[in-house]
């Protein structure tokens, strides 16, 4: 198979670490944006009078979008050209962001938004499979990609921090221009500094298979939103259903396509369907808890959105050590030791969150438990896209984002309903259906103070399950992985 590649030797040292930090600038960027708007609706709703149904709109399809498409950028970007891509990607984020903060309709918004979300599901495949360019050799990928996993954690994090900032400051709009200097910067630099690299015997993408995955990914990531929200119901279900149903006819067809848009024959090798599932099991898991840690920070504790996003910043902190320290530890440690014992702070931290109420050690244990995921997404991304030939580096990449998309929808919603369940057990009635719910609505101090209490159940007993769920993964991990080397230290 013959590859094309613009740029086909790019120089070794600086010129690469420099390049890294330009996606890797982008990379951060587009998470950001995801976390931060979770601030600005409130704003938004008072400036554009934005009804609840818009206001869901305005909030979910940035996600429906990132995450129905990113199959298809990852692909689009190996025939292409992945360089191509994410400058032509880059510069619709840039005006879609402009345009958002300047919309003076909630229509306007959603539309803006929505291209938002198609310009974020290329920069990201394109960007990782961009890395593995970069950095042929394995162990210098496997920093790389540290370096890179880290900044999603940052734009996680910071998100809340960085958005409570400029909407004390500035107008709800400032909150969507955060990411037009970085883009400016990637269209500067990109075409000087990024390979190119596109497989120019690949053949068309099958239309078909587009529709299918975007039939099968966007009702499920629906349903399993809907599920978080109002529980079980028959929309719920049935979205689950229908985007199960189109999924089946999906895989189906990629079986039959001699170049299929996923190659679904990968997940019947155990290291690769073993690792890919634990990565999006752990964004299930950990993301899902971390939503109620930081409710619990504002809705139990008092805490403002910026108290409660500087009380994390602990956890930003170790993670992104962690990502650092993983490919270095990896070196001498094998897969199948590293990242266990690395998901073993993970179930320390979990342990306690789901025993105490205490702030300081809620933050001490948020910081505990964010050491675990450097090891796994790490060397777990590595050795990812390392199983497929570098043709299809694109899509591999796609396939470890879309997954962590689908497990935090499914973290909110399965822990959600956790949690839910307590509170409705406790509360017979009272308080309406959530901790947030009872705030709004003012209820008296004493029925304040019970659902309080109610909410701190569902969260501890969350945590609980998600400690017995993590030692589980951890011991599959162990077992799948164990005949894995060290990374060469060449």
């Amino acid at each position: 198979m013959t590859i094309t590649r613009a740029t086909d030797a790019v120089a070794s040292g600086r010129r690469q670490w420099i390049a890294l930090g330009v996606l890797c600038l982008a990379a951060l960027l587009v998470s950001l944006d995801l976390f931060v708007m979770l601030l600005a609706v409130p704003a938004i709703t008072e400036a554009l009078g934005a009804t609840s149904n818009q206001q869901l709109w305005i909030l979910d399809v940035y996600g429906f979008m990132v995450a129905g498409l990113m199959i298809t950028m990852g692909n689009l970007g190996d025939r292409l050209g992945r360089r191509r891509l994410l400058l032509i990607a880059a510069a619709v984020f840039g005006v879609a962001s402009v345009v958002a903060a300047y919309s003076v309709n909630p229509a306007m918004l959603i539309g803006a938004r929505a291209a938002l979300g198609i310009a974020g599901a290329a920069i990201a495949p394109c960007t990782l499979s961009l890395i593995s360019t970069l950095f042929p050799d394995e162990r210098q990928r496997a920093t790389a990609l540290g370096v890179w996993g880290g900044c999603f954690t940052v734009g996680a994090i910071i998100g809340p921090i960085v958005g409570g900032v400029l909407l004390d400051h500035f107008w709800w709009g400032s909150a969507f221009l955060i990411g037009v200097p970085a883009m400016v910067v990637l269209l500067a630099l990109g075409p000087v500094l990024l390979p190119e690299y596109r497989n120019e015997r690949a053949g068309r993408i099958d239309v078909p298979s587009v529709v299918l995955s975007l039939a099968a990914i966007l009702p499920a990531i629906h349903g399993l939103k809907h599920l978080a929200t109002h529980g079980v119901g028959a929309q719920s279900v049935g979205a689950l259903l229908v985007g199960a149903a189109f999924g089946w006819f999906f895989v189906r067809r990629q079986r039959r396509l001699s170049d299929p848009l996923v190659d679904v024959r990968l997940f019947t090798r155990p290291i690769f369907s073993v690792t890919l599932g634990s990565m999006t099991a752990y964004s299930m898991l950990s993301g899902g808890v971390m939503v109620f840690v930081a409710q619990y920070f504002q809705l139990v504790k008092g805490m403002t959105p910026l108290e409660a996003g500087l009380a994390l910043v602990p956890g930003m902190i170790t993670s992104t050590i962690s990502f650092q320290l993983a490919p270095r530890l990896a070196q001498y440690i094998r897969p199948g030791v590293l990242i266990p014992a690395d998901i073993a702070f993970t179930v320390a931290g979990m342990a306690v969150v789901s025993l105490t109420t205490s702030t300081t050690m809620l933050v001490i244990a948020f910081a505990v438990q964010c050491i675990g995921p450097g090891a796994l997404v790490t060397l777990g991304t590595n050795l990812v896209i390392g199983s497929v030939p570098p043709e299809k580096a694109g899509s591999a990449g796609a396939l470890t984002q879309t997954g962590n998309e689908f497990g935090y929808s499914l973290g909110i919603a399965v822990l959600g309903s956790v949690v839910a369940a307590v509170y409705r057990s406790r509360m017979d009635g009272q308080g309406g259906k959530s901790l947030g719910e009872a705030v709004g609505q003012r209820v008296p101090g004493d029925v304040l103070d019970q659902a309080r209490d109610a909410f701190t159940s569902g969260l501890h007993l969350a945590a609980g399950i998600t400690t017995v769920a993590l030692v589980a993964m951890a011991v599959l991990l162990a077992v799948t992985l164990r005949s894995l080397p060290v990374l060469s230290r060449r």
